[in-house]
């Protein structure tokens, strides 16, 4: 019996030996395994994430590459400045960034630096006339989109005869110091001062007492929660960062038009960009054209557009192909090219920015239309006197129930008593592009800010030998089925009274005096 007892114990150690063996080789596989295959599992991780509709781990992950060599390579070497990122900062790339800040400091720095109105490098380009061409940019967090719009404004021809205004709704040293270290115009920054960022547990923040988005008018009663009455068309409750991009449009152009000294007696162009917008080399001489000919051909086009949401322009070398195209009015040619791509069966993630014939060219071709928030709303460009026919229906404006400024400005357009919809005059071949991929509407897996960069950088490159046209010719269009359907009710998100009176209230700050702040 003692032997068979020991000779059983034997056999477990035994046995424990070999599998803790066994458990070494396997740890020593998988670790070579996880170092050669990484990238591999990290997706396939990634994958998983976004099957389970999860967000993908943090937006630096999605863009640890933003500005590849392919970009730099299509970029100045004097401007690869403004494409910098600070080793101290290792979310510098991510397309958002977000960090805690102390709410009273920023509030503080925000009053600061409005009441200031300073404009940098004033002294270097002259003063702000009436005529001069005001760029305002809408400016949230992005700031690798806002790095490239930077460089893309750095190389238009006469900028320096430009302000540019970047009004901002999040307060970020790192923005304000890449925005302030431009030196080829002049440069002014206004800050929202309702910001989400500066009211994060108050209106037009959240408000603990807010009712949930989702909750029932029943649930929301019982609630007793802020607004319960009052939900939107579709029966949802306030979002603040959604509300906010309208609140901060509206804001912006009151901001300008009537708040600011340096615009008290403006009459000139101002066109409105975003932080995720490019623009083309030349699109200051064809902003000069579209104006010259809305004075001569179409005195009621109120708007002028420099770009459009189409993303394939191409350019056939064949004359063939040219001949053919060439015969199809501008309708026909989208339904050519977006059959085209369709045979192509791209994938419908990839963006396909090409030059296309007929669009650059000597004589290029704009459009007369009725103008549509959802595809001339990018590069969109009006005077004081289209702002104060706006300004006559801010009732409406603040009313409807949209948190998008441009459908709240197509509902104005097509409800103007006793005048005509807002005409625009375009150019087909579009001086502003729409690169932002990732953000706040876009949270695509494959999100990579280079990936688009670099294409409309080709974009342009192409069609470097058709900018700065010496002419256009203008063609009148009724507009097609989606520019003359009736705006039969809004996108909703904008219910709450609150967000209604704000924004009336927006209109009623007075002008306020320049004071000037001397930074050492």
């Amino acid at each position: 019996m003692p032997r068979l007892k020991y000779a059983s114990i034997l056999r477990v150690l035994l046995i424990l030996g070999l599998f803790c063996v066994w458990v070494q080789i396997m740890l020593s596989a998988t670790n070579g395994a996880l170092d050669k295959d990484g990238d591999n599992i990290l997706a396939d991780i990634l994958q998983t994430n976004l099957t389970n509709n999860e967000e993908p781990f943090t937006e630096e992950l999605m863009n640890s590459n933003e500005t590849s060599e392919q970009v730099l390579a299509l970029v100045p070497p004097e401007l690869h400045k403004y494409l910098t990122v600070h080793p101290r900062n290792s979310s510098a790339n991510a397309t958002e960034r977000y960090s805690p800040k102390n709410v009273s400091d920023i509030l503080r720095a925000v009053q600061r630096v409005n009441g200031a109105q300073t404009i940098y490098n004033e002294d270097l380009f002259g003063p702000v006339q009436n005529d001069t061409i005001i760029i305002a940019i809408q400016v949230h967090t992005r700031l690798t989109y806002l790095r490239h719009l930077i460089v893309s404004l750095a190389q238009a021809k006469d900028i320096d005869r430009t302000l540019l205004i970047f009004s901002h709704d999040y307060y970020d040293e790192e923005i304000n110091n890449l925005v302030r270290s431009i030196d080829f115009t002049k440069v002014m920054q206004i800050f929202y001062p309702y910001s989400v960022q500066t009211h994060p547990l108050e209106f037009p923040g959240m408000d603990p007492n807010d009712c949930p988005r989702d909750a029932k008018l029943e649930q929301a009663l019982k609630l007793k929660c802020n607004n319960a009455l009052h939900p939107d068309l579709h029966g949802h409750y306030r979002e603040a960062k959604y509300a906010q991009t309208k609140h901060h449009w509206w804001w912006k152009a009151n901001r300008i038009f009537n708040q600011l000294q340096c615009t008290a007696s403006h009459t000139g162009m101002v066109v409105f960009l975003e932080e995720d917008h490019y623009v083309a080399e030349d699109f200051i001489h064809i902003l000069s054209l579209l104006r010259t000919t809305a004075d001569k051909t179409c005195p009621q086009c109120e708007i002028l557009c420099l770009g459009t949401y189409l993303k394939t322009y191409q350019y056939h070398s064949t004359s063939d192909k040219r001949k053919k195209h060439l015969t199809l009015n501008y309708i026909q040619q989208v339904r050519a090219i977006s059959e085209e791509r369709r045979k192509r069966q791209h994938d419908t993630q990839t963006w396909n920015y090409q030059v296309y014939p007929n669009l650059y060219a000597n004589t290029q071709k704009v459009e007369i239309t009725p103008w549509h928030s959802s595809m001339h709303n990018m590069g969109m460009v009006f005077n004081r006197t289209v702002w104060t026919n706006i300004l006559e229906l801010q009732e409406q404006f603040c009313a409807y129930d949209d948190y998008n400024w441009d459908y709240s400005l197509l509902h104005l357009s097509q409800n103007r008593p006793g005048r005509e919809k807002f005409k625009v005059i375009l150019c087909k071949g579009p001086r502003v592009f729409h690169i932002g991929e990732c953000g706040f509407h876009h949270k695509k897996s494959n999100c990579n800010a280079s990936t688009v960069i670099s294409k409309v950088q080709k974009l342009l490159q192409d069609a470097k030998s058709y900018l700065f046209p010496a002419r256009v010719t203008a063609t009148i269009s009724a507009g097609g089925a989606k520019h003359n359907k009736k705006l039969i009710k809004g996108n909703g998100g904008w219910g709450d009274l609150r967000d209604q009176e704000l924004c009336t209230n927006m209109t009623r700050v007075e002008r306020q005096m320049r004071k000037y702040i001397y930074y050492t």
